[in-house]
């Protein structure tokens, strides 16, 4: 506000409200004020009449006293119930406000839709700790398929079929149009092209946070639409551009990836991402709080502890989003040596603005407009030219 001189407007934007609810109240007291006044002028004028009633059946001999006291005494319990029910009145009216939008949200249904009967994907064979998770070493040679050998080829196998989608906000923009793509076991593919190209829809559509339109997308052979969404997130890390930190410490904002990890293994995590460093410095290590979304944390900090928490997770499957994109040089460098060991041995999908980072994947695919243009690996691509040739000029100068 102070940074564009916007005190001025920010104050009567605020004081404009303060009136307007200051009028509505005023309103409501009139309103309330109104309403006891006939409560008390009938109440008193129900307890005048019966006395004055009761007083000249008395003088005339047609009521004792004590049947006319016990009239007074139910007309003030009459009068004071009545009271009492118009405030009960307006306390149902605004529970009723309330109850409606209640129940607009306990029939709302979800766009995702969980099978009958799902399917289950395969099992998991035992991954190791998260220790063992960001220091993996490859298991022998890469083959033919730049998979290392020896690796399970066939947990984290992605296979992506003329998938069509549009979101539901914008039905006349298409995101991904006839996209298909197969990610074998254990490859890591990049991802890049210009913003709007469809990148991060495609993590979205794999996490099953959207359904495509058209096509189909498996998961180890088993298509994602027929299984148990939880089960599909849980086989896949991701480490997204707009890092979500938690009001919370930092041990507890790392074992999001695993709840029920162990201190050590939540260190073991900490210290693969590049985070321990930062961490340890900390007023109160790992049990600092970090405010409000992180806010008493630097921008690479954030990240490395969202990379720490996808190593802690151990997934089959990675998915990184820009990674690495608030991270110094220095930072940069080591936290993308952890990425490397941890890539090693599972499926990985880069989204990466800055080639440099993602020059020795297995394939890179350049997508625009929804649509892949073109898929090889760097030096293929820049002796095709077209668009990744482009860019690579323009981030490298030549």
């Amino acid at each position: 506000v102070q940074a564009f001189t916007q005190e001025r407007h920010e104050t009567d934007r605020f004081t404009d409200s303060v009136e307007a609810a200051f009028d509505t109240a005023r309103r409501r007291n009139r309103a309330r004020a109104s309403l006891t006044a006939i409560i008390i002028v009938m109440v008193f004028g129900a307890i005048v009449m019966v006395l004055w009633q009761g007083a000249r059946s008395v003088l005339e001999g047609n009521m004792t006293a004590g049947v006319l006291s016990q009239f007074v005494l139910y007309a003030v319990l009459v009068a004071t119930s009545i009271g009492a029910l118009s405030e009960v009145w307006g306390d149902v009216q605004r529970a009723a406000g309330a109850t409606e939008r209640l129940m607009e949200l306990l029939a709302g249904e979800s766009a995702i839709r969980v099978a009958t009967l799902p399917l289950a994907l395969p099992a998991l064979a035992q991954r190791g700790n998260a220790a063992q998770a960001g220091q993996a070493k490859p298991t022998g040679p890469a083959n033919a398929d730049g998979q290392a050998a020896g690796a399970d080829h066939t947990i984290g196998d992605i296979r992506i079929e003329a998938v069509r989608f549009h979101y539901p906000s914008r039905p006349g923009h298409t995101a991904l149009s006839d996209f298909s793509l197969h990610v074998r076991a254990g490859e890591t593919v990049a991802i890049v092209g210009p913003s709007g190209a469809g990148k991060t829809t495609l993590f979205q559509l794999l996490l099953r946070f959207y359904d495509p339109g058209a096509g189909r997308i498996m998961l180890d052979g088993i298509d994602i639409a027929q299984a148990d969404p939880a089960a599909v997130r849980a086989r896949i890390g991701i480490v997204p551009q707009d890092t979500v930190v938690f009001s919370a410490d930092a041990m507890e904002n790392i074992r999001y990836g695993r709840t029920g990890a162990s201190d050590e293994d939540v260190i073991a995590a900490a210290r693969a991402a590049m985070a321990d460093e930062f961490i340890a410095r900390l007023p109160e290590g790992y049990r600092t709080f970090v405010g409000e979304r992180g806010v008493r944390l630097s921008g690479g900090q954030r990240q490395r502890i969202a990379i720490a928490r996808a190593i802690l997770k151990n997934p089959p499957v990675l998915l990184l989003d820009e990674a690495t994109s608030a991270l110094d040089a220095e930072s940069e460098r080591l936290v993308q040596t952890a990425l490397e060991n941890l890539m090693k041995g599972r499926t990985t999908l880069v989204i990466a603005h800055r080639l440099a980072t993602v020059r020795n994947a297995d394939r890179i695919v350049v997508m625009e407009d929804g649509r892949i243009e073109a898929i090889g690996s760097h030096e293929a691509l820049l002796e095709r030219g077209g668009l990744y040739a482009r860019l690579a000029a323009l981030q490298f100068g030549t």
